[in-house]
């Protein structure tokens, strides 16, 4: 299977570069240098026309690019997307390019409405037929060999027999006669039902904890409000609410721990209070989890009164590490989801932390120790969390340091997310966390997760990257929870050769529970060509796919190396890959140009980007949110990873009549086009949404048109000084332009990730969130690191050298 180039990505770039001090003026024309804004716009007008089909030899779509893909046998990329597309032979070949061989899996990935749904198949309690020797499951890609009585594992070329209840005859060319009615032959993605060998325990619906931080900082930042409106719109609002037969438990904790009864018999909910938070226990276990649909009154009640409750007490200290005690022994028969809020550094029973955020220490070599966990009570409860069948979503609300590193490795290892809210002010943030709870609890998850990936002949997985725990002792990696916004890096190397005549073949079954309690396997499988030559493999190298690798790789340093030594690895990385390239694939070409394969030719750009995330910039940056950006990097899907890199930045002041609404001719929604990340390319006087898939910032500039204010923000808003500075969403006014903003930010809500589209405000010289708008935009000089032309120069010049030598 030779793949293809895709769309906007089909020509050797060449950009002649002058020679260090010849000449005066820029070395590099900035318009003629490859523009991550213009590969991302040709993609998609490309695949607003066009379907993707899995089979047909195409390199996946740009990673932002909105498509529907056809699941021809080999699983939509969606699902899961090889860094090579072409796979090496040989480890010498692999060797040679300087690339890596890995797949970036979303297993959980969201479907269009127009795309094939997921089947789910029965095979009763024989379970789906599997290859005897390597145990992968069937397949499209397998054989049937002699009369169809035996099939051929296309993982390790294994003859195994067909039992009695899958045989099925096959015609002239040995394809099974029932092969069109068999789902499991024809698509790449499906879901096996499982029988009791499978159950780690007896599957049943799934539990959640609300964890509700009571104590004097949440109190005074209004948490408990917002955490009961985000609990009763998640249970009881418009995104769904939960399937039949999940229940539900709310705890409240300060110096002490609270639970309460919420039986629907009862008139309201009943509190018991446990003091001995060192050594804590459940005080009841009747009442605790209910149904919600059944004590909705109860619950909606208690809701109500949730901050009267706990106003007049203002406990300073949250004893969160007991928490994490409870949720466990509630859940640890079971599995299922806590969802837990802090809002400050816990000093109080099990687990008390210590402030340890020393200034002195950044950039020295005990700066990496910030970014681990001080405390093994967090990384032992990761663990059992996680072996557990347990996930913990965690919503951190800080003042001041809250040490993310170590209370936050309880959900790094359970699969789960965190939510960091520094700086959090209730009429700005409330709106956007009770939407970010809303959909953890309503998103696709599954719990109880065990993901093994497996290859053709000739290569083996290495290692794996992301948030789960994996035990040295298991092939296995261990998932408390999986949902569709976590992606998890796998590693292969070879052990052997590949044949160039035969396709690579990799498959991905993940065992999990679903909400509703039954015990599946979802199943990828994914199928590569296999080539001799380099500039095969780096024709159709996926930059996404490896992009991500590189960004995985990278942050999984950080507690072991210096951020100056792991930006210098990403550095010499990029270096030896095009040096590779133009030494191994290029055509004879001149000194003073620099070759940039088409496949790649973003590369540079993006991984400058890379180096200007908050976990790996220059600077001194607090360890907590470099922790929480180094969290996201290891886990974001590759959409949410290229947006955070790179943003999506367009115009408001200059929108084309059509801008904002379907196009009658494609059917697709029209967006405004996209400008490049750097302050010279905003106009004067204009208006910009600058969006990395995080966090959305509206900038204004300072001489805008008072017109305009009125047309987008009312009659009565005629200067920048008079819009409300927590503004974090659009009004609707009766106008063109209104109407327009409103239709185009409701499309990219549609399309978020977990995080929630919340407008903050960013007038230029008036609002301090200008300057993360000026760290957003990352094609110039910032966060201690060179500008795109002066990098590109820099990897240049090191490129001649490495050839010279």
């Amino acid at each position: 299977m030779t793949p293809a180039l895709a769309p906007s990505k089909q020509a050797e770039y060449n950009s002649t570069i002058r020679p260090v001090g010849a000449g005066a003026g820029p070395r590099v024309d900035p318009d003629q240098i490859p523009s991550v804004v213009t590969v991302r716009e040709l993609n998609q007008k490309y695949y607003s026309t066009h379907m993707y089909p899995t089979m047909e030899k195409l390199c996946p779509p740009v990673a932002t690019t909105e498509y529907c893909a056809v699941d021809q046998g080999s699983s939509n990329p969606k699902f899961g997307r090889l860094t090579l597309c072409s796979v090496p032979a040989s480890a010498d070949l692999l060797a040679t390019t300087h690339l890596p061989l890995g797949m970036v899996l979303q297993p959980f990935a969201k479907l269009r409405p127009d795309e094939q749904e997921i089947p789910v198949l029965d095979f009763g309690e024989n379970g789906p037929p599997r290859c005897n020797r390597c145990r992968a499951y069937i397949n499209p890609f397998m054989q049937f060999a002699d009369g169809g009585t035996k099939f051929i594992c296309n993982m390790c070329q294994f003859a195994n027999p067909v039992r009695g209840d899958y045989y099925s005859p096959v015609d002239a060319s040995a394809r099974r006669i029932d092969r069109d009615q068999r789902p499991e032959l024809n698509l790449g993605t499906v879901e096996f039902m499982v029988p009791k060998e499978y159950w780690k325990v007896t599957p049943e619906p799934m539990k959640y904890i609300f964890v509700v931080d009571v104590s004097a900082d949440a109190v005074n930042k209004s948490l408990p409000h917002l955490t009961a409106q985000a609990i009763r719109r998640a249970l009881y609002g418009p995104d769904g609410g939960l399937p039949d037969g999940c229940r539900i438990a709310i705890i409240t904790y300060d110096r002490t721990l609270h639970f309460y009864n919420l039986n629907s018999k009862l008139s309201q909910a009943q509190m018991m209070v446990v003091t001995e938070v060192d050594e804590s226990f459940l005080p009841l276990m009747d009442g605790l989890f209910v149904d919600p649909q059944e004590s909705r009154f109860v619950i909606e009640d208690l809701l109500d009164r949730l901050e009267v409750l706990f106003e007049d007490l203002k406990v300073p200290e949250p004893a969160f590490g007991a928490v994490l005690d409870v949720a466990f022994q509630a859940l640890s028969a079971s599995g299922g989801k806590v969802i837990a809020t802090l809002s400050a550094l816990t000093t109080w029973g099990p687990g008390r932390l210590a402030f340890r955020d020393d200034p002195r220490q950044y950039h020295t070599e005990k700066e990496k120790l910030l970014f681990s966990s001080e405390n093994s009570y967090y990384k032992n409860w990761g663990h059992k969390y996680a072996e557990a069948g347990i996930g913990l979503d965690l919503f951190v609300f800080p003042s001041t340091y809250v040490d993310l590193a170590s209370v936050g490795m309880v959900s790094e290892l359970s699969g789960g997310e965190t939510f960091y809210y520094p700086n959090f002010v209730p009429q700005r943030d409330g709106r956007r966390m009770i939407a970010e709870m809303s959909t953890v609890v309503n998103r696709e998850t599954g719990y109880q997760g065990q993901l093994k990936v497996r290859c053709s002949n000739g290569l083996q997985v290495t290692s794996y990257y992301g948030n789960f725990y994996h035990s040295r002792l298991a092939s296995d990696i261990e998932l408390g929870n999986v949902d569709a916004h976590k992606s998890i890096v796998v590693m292969f190397k070879h052990d052997g050769k590949l044949d160039a005549k035969l396709d690579a073949h990799f498959q991905s079954a993940l065992l999990y529970t679903t909400k509703n309690g039954q015990r599946r396997i979802r199943c990828h499988n994914f199928v590569a060509g296999v080539t001799t030559q380099v500039k095969e493999i780096v024709k159709f190298c996926d930059e996404d796919a490896l992009l991500a690798v590189m960004a995985k790789e990278a942050v999984q340093r950080m507690t072991s190396d210096a951020l100056k030594d792991i930006r210098a690895g990403i550095n010499d990385k990029c270096v030896q890959i095009l040096a590779s390239y133009r030494k191994h694939g290029a055509a004879t070409s001149s000194p003073g140009q620099l070759i940039l394969p088409e496949a790649l030719k973003e590369l540079t750009v993006l991984l400058l980007c890379l180096i200007k995330t908050r976990a790996l910039r220059g600077g001194n940056v607090n360890s907590d949110v470099r922790v929480f950006s180094m969290r996201l990097l290891k886990s974001m899907p590759l959409d949410d990873l290229s947006l955070y890199l790179y943003p999506r930045i367009f115009g408001l002041h200059n929108l084309q009549e059509r801008d904002g609404f379907v196009d009658e001719a494609t059917g697709q929604f029209k967006m405004p086009a996209y400008v490049r990340a750097s302050i010279s390319r905003l106009d004067e006087g204009g208006a910009y949404l600058i969006d990395n898939g995080q966090s959305c910032f509206l900038w204004i500039h300072r001489r805008v048109n008072p017109n305009f204010l009125k047309d987008l923000f009312g009659p009565n808003i005629g200067k920048l000084e008079a819009l409300d500075p927590y503004l974090n969403e659009f009004p609707e006014i009766d106008t063109p332009l209104s109407r327009q903003v409103r239709n185009i930010v409701t499309y990219l809500e549609d399309r978020r990730g977990s995080k929630a589209m919340s407008i903050q405000l960013a007038r230029q010289e008036l609002d301090g969130a200008e300057y993360e708008v000026l760290a957003m935009m990352v094609e110039d000089r910032n966060s201690e690191a060179m500008n795109y032309v002066d990098y590109l120069c820099h990897v240049h010049k090191h490129i001649q050298l490495v050839n010279v030598n």
